[in-house]
């Protein structure tokens, strides 16, 4: 059996193999996804090294997976629906990412942003992102532990902001640091009392400020402030 730590192969075999991988980028593009920067990033990582060995077999499943610290591995679907929306007919130059959890999506946008930043707040988890990616080579991508609320000034302004767990209000310096023309995408949750239902939402910045449109019902782990 494989510690943790220890490399995998990226090829896979049986039902974590590239054919499978190629099977759920099908189902993606039934399910509607059309970008071809997406698909073929989503083609190209392998998400089995994401997720613990014992749930390899169901990796490229459309279903969100337990990552461990009350957190997931979104559905494929999601990430491809997000990732697609904010780089509708734009450039993919840099991009910020909220939430590395185990690194799967920030692969993805490296795949497909000349620039990827991404930002954990758990210390465990950031660091078992830096072992999963270890072997992709992603030379693009800076991972940075800290609390997500507060974005990542550093690297600020970008024109892509995604956000991988649900708040109840937009942070304010996400905002600041959207780029002028800048779109970013996040789950936000309802003014219901128990917060539980969601919705995408992409904010767009322009001259006369921000606009949102809502698109898709969706489930995330709540968005928390402050480091672990």
């Amino acid at each position: 059996m494989t510690r943790r730590g220890a490399p995998r192969d990226p090829a896979g075999i049986g039902m974590t193999s590239q054919r499978t991988r190629g099977r759920m980028v099908e189902r993606l593009r039934g399910q509607g996804i059309r970008d071809e920067r997406v698909l073929a990033a989503m083609g190209a990582v392998p998400r089995h090294l994401f997720v613990e060995e014992a749930l390899a077999s169901r990796a490229y499943e459309d279903s969100a997976l337990p990552i461990g610290f009350g957190q997931t591995i979104s559905r494929p679907f999601v990430v491809a629906r997000m990732v697609e929306a904010l780089i509708a007919g734009k450039q993919a130059r840099k991009v910020l990412e909220v939430g590395t959890g185990c690194g799967y999506q920030a692969a993805v946008l490296a795949r497909i942003f000349l620039e990827a930043y991404s930002v954990e707040r758990i210390r465990a988890l950031h660091e078992r992102a830096r072992t999963n990616l270890l072997g992709l080579r992603l030379s693009n991508l800076r991972l940075v532990h800290g609390d997500g609320h507060a974005g990542l000034d550093k690297a600020a302004p970008y024109p892509a902001i995604i956000v991988a767990a649900a708040a109840r209000a937009v942070p304010d310096a996400l905002l600041r640091q959207l780029s002028p023309g800048g779109r970013m995408i996040l789950p936000l949750k309802s003014g219901r009392a128990d917060g539980a239902a969601q919705r995408l939402v992409l904010i767009e910045r322009s001259g006369r400020g921000f606009a949102e449109t809502e698109l898709d019902a969706v489930r995330f782990v709540p968005m928390e402030a402050g480091k672990g």
